[in-house]
């Protein structure tokens, strides 16, 4: 049984399963004597029944009626962004273009899931691990199981604080409401991993935490960041096409709502910028000149951990998976 394994987590264990027919499907067991567990797989069945979008993976059937939920999903063979970003001695595969490209589909999902479904739907846990690749690096957003959905007259919810440490809006910790813009928070933090090839936590030397989102946006700010940046992306886009996509993370950052975009934005944008040489808002930077790019013969360390000043802040709260 141990061989089908496909991943472990909060929510239980996800298993390679094979129907009459020879199709591949992925199996998630619930955890056996965890009643909120159990809630979450009802819920995310209910979230999933309003989902019809290319990248989001489909729920295929449930078995609700045994002692151990079983969810039937479509079988996603490439693994998640995060073991291509983050897997134990790999060096990521993927290039820039297919990277903009994973952001363009997962963003365009999550302004689906706000906008277009008859109910709008919040992730919760947008990350790398819940997004899968298939066979041509397709993305699909996956794990509902902390999903809500919002009704129209409602801006947000309010909820215990849920998340993954490094994705949770600051707003929403400060607050307890949860909205649309929480998921965009953890987008953003999603796309500076795929221009960094950085984990969102970093441990140094003195058993303290740096904060990934922070330390990007000190780079940015100070003209720094091409220190921050992975290799291959270097490499691989030009100067106005990276100091785009920073900035558009960056906003994706801001620590207050209303100065974030929306998905639906953020999707547009990075389509723009994925099939255009130019575009308004790099137009825009290069007239104020090329500053965010010109500490590349700077020679402090480029590494990035323990001499920036900016502390994660520790968070007190429920760590789900």
């Amino acid at each position: 049984m141990e061989s089908h394994i496909l991943g472990q987590g909060g929510a239980g264990t996800v298993y390679k399963g094979i129907l009459p027919d020879k199709s591949i499907v992925a199996i998630k067991k619930s955890r056996i004597s965890d009643d909120g567990e159990i809630g979450h797989f009802i819920n995310e069945v209910v979230v999933l029944s309003q989902i019809n979008h290319r990248n989001v993976v489909k729920l295929l059937g449930c078995c609700l009626e045994t002692r151990v939920p079983l969810l039937v999903y479509e079988f996603v063979p490439n693994g998640s962004l995060a073991h291509h970003l983050h897997g134990e001695g790999r060096k990521s595969s993927l290039s820039l273009e297919c990277r903009l490209r994973i952001a363009t589909e997962v963003a365009g999902a999550l302004g689906y899931l706000h906008s277009a479904t008859s109910v709008p739907i919040i992730h919760r846990d947008v990350k790398p691990s819940n997004i899968l690749l298939d066979e041509n690096h397709t993305a699909k957003v996956s794990d509902f199981g902390t999903s809500r959905l919002v009704p129209f007259n409602q801006k947000g919810l309010e909820s215990l604080i849920r998340g993954t440490f490094g994705y949770v809006d600051p707003e929403y910790f400060l607050t307890g409401m949860f909205t649309d813009k929480s998921d965009v928070y953890g987008f953003g933090v999603v796309l500076v991993e795929l221009l960094t090839g950085e984990k969102p936590v970093v441990p140094t030397k003195s058993m303290e935490f740096t904060n990934l989102a922070m330390q990007f946006g000190s780079h940015v700010k100070e003209g720094r960041l091409l220190k921050i940046l992975e290799e291959r992306v270097l490499q691989e886009g030009s100067p106005e096409l990276l100091v785009a996509v920073a900035e558009l993370a960056n906003r994706c950052l801001s620590l207050k709502w209303e100065e974030r975009p929306t998905m639906k934005e953020v999707a547009m944008e990075l389509e723009g910028l994925r099939t255009s040489s130019k575009h308004p808002r790099v137009e825009k930077i290069e007239k104020e000149g090329d500053h965010l790019l010109m500490a590349a013969e700077s020679s402090t360390s480029g590494t990035f951990g323990e001499g920036d000043s900016s502390k994660d802040i520790m968070l007190s709260f429920d760590i789900s998976r």
